[in-house]
């Protein structure tokens, strides 16, 4: 295990100074790929993805999704530091994306190849994604295409290694308001904008019907608006765009709908696949987190558990607070914790009766 955590430091350090934007991973993606390979685990890519079953991988068992991601937002322009050089200092090792999500990544594959060799009674698969940050068709949802269904993924994202059992989705909305052109020197046409303003003020204080248990309320928010093009015009057309945040006491389609019973804008979603989730009550991680007496919270941040439709738990080292901000960081103890936990949650798995 101690060897493990030391080649886990060393790796991230290697995944800092190797830059991996969103939708440029193809080095990092090596990078994983022949390290696994060092370790005598046979390697498989997808695009940028970097996926590997368990040695004694068995048709007939259920599999475990070991998921987090290889890509990174791009480093703003508050650091003090080089974002693609890994500095160590006071047991902190800094870097873009060394937070969000290397040193959970780290951390999964020291804890798949901790049980690589071993006979278990579920399969497990390691999924080093890519595009998480622009939740990108090429990442995790272009993965699972090729993967058998799935009984539980751990997904790795900085959650100070307590369990997010629930994440809040996402859907932005267009929203366009019809009204009638006009002079506006005369009394003449229906300005597109005076009729959105009874949507607006009825956003302003809205609140869904349902409450989840973990995540509260969902929430909507208007963000953009765009109608006119020159002064003396009485606009024709208004568009507005809506952030909603949904709980898991939703689906997307279902707040879609009751925001269509009180607004008078045509409503387009963008995107339906960003889901919210929950895990289910009756699964048997339940079982895990209790034995291990884990703290269970709802996460208000979007990761790859959008993407994945089965059972999921977000957990991981570092914390969400620190992610895309100047001089990201993790603490080194804090990847020895992450793969500890890993080990912990995937042997407590294979014990259960």
């Amino acid at each position: 295990m101690q060897q493990l955590k030391a080649e886990a430091r060393q790796l991230l350090q290697q995944l800092i100074e190797t830059p991996s934007l969103s939708r440029e991973e193809d080095k990092t993606a090596q990078l994983l790929a022949d390290y696994l390979t060092q370790k005598g685990v046979q390697v498989k890519r997808s695009q940028n993805n970097i996926w590997a079953t368990n040695k004694h991988f068995d048709p007939n068992l259920p599999n475990i999704l070991l998921n987090s991601h290889h890509d990174t937002v791009k480093p703003n322009n508050g650091y003090t530091k080089d974002p693609f050089k890994a500095i160590v200092e006071d047991g902190k090792l800094y870097g873009l994306g060394s937070n969000d999500a290397g040193g959970c990544l780290v951390s999964l594959v020291a804890a798949f190849v901790h049980f690589y060799d071993r006979k278990l009674p579920f399969n497990l698969i390691l999924a080093a994604t890519a595009e998480e940050e622009v939740s990108g068709k090429n990442g995790i949802s272009f993965l699972l295409e090729e993967l058998p269904t799935i009984e539980l993924a751990i997904v790795g994202e900085p959650t100070l290694l307590d369990v997010a059992v629930a994440e809040k989705g996402l859907m932005v909305i267009d929203a366009t308001v019809t009204g009638k052109a006009g002079h506006a020197a005369r009394n003449e046409g229906i300005n597109a904008l005076y009729e959105t303003l009874p949507d607006l003020n009825a956003l302003k204080d809205y609140k869904f019907k349902k409450i989840s248990d973990y995540l509260g309320e969902s929430k909507v928010t208007a963000t953009i608006i765009q109608a006119g093009s020159q002064h003396n015009v009485v606009p024709d057309k208004c568009v507005y765009t809506l952030d909603v945040r949904v709980t898991d006491s939703y689906t997307l389609q279902e707040a879609l709908d009751e925001l269509k019973e009180f607004l008078k804008a045509d409503l387009k979603p963008r995107s339906m696949r960003l889901n919210s989730s929950a895990l289910p009550k009756d699964h048997r991680i339940w079982e895990v987190i209790d034995q291990l007496s884990l703290k269970c919270y709802g996460s208000p941040t979007l990761s790859d558990q959008a993407l994945i439709p089965y059972p999921s738990i977000k957990i991981g080292p570092g914390d969400s607070a620190r992610s895309h901000t100047p001089d990201e960081f993790i603490h080194l103890e804090e990847i020895d914790q992450g793969i500890e936990r890993y080990v912990a949650i995937l042997d407590a798995y294979a014990n259960l009766k």
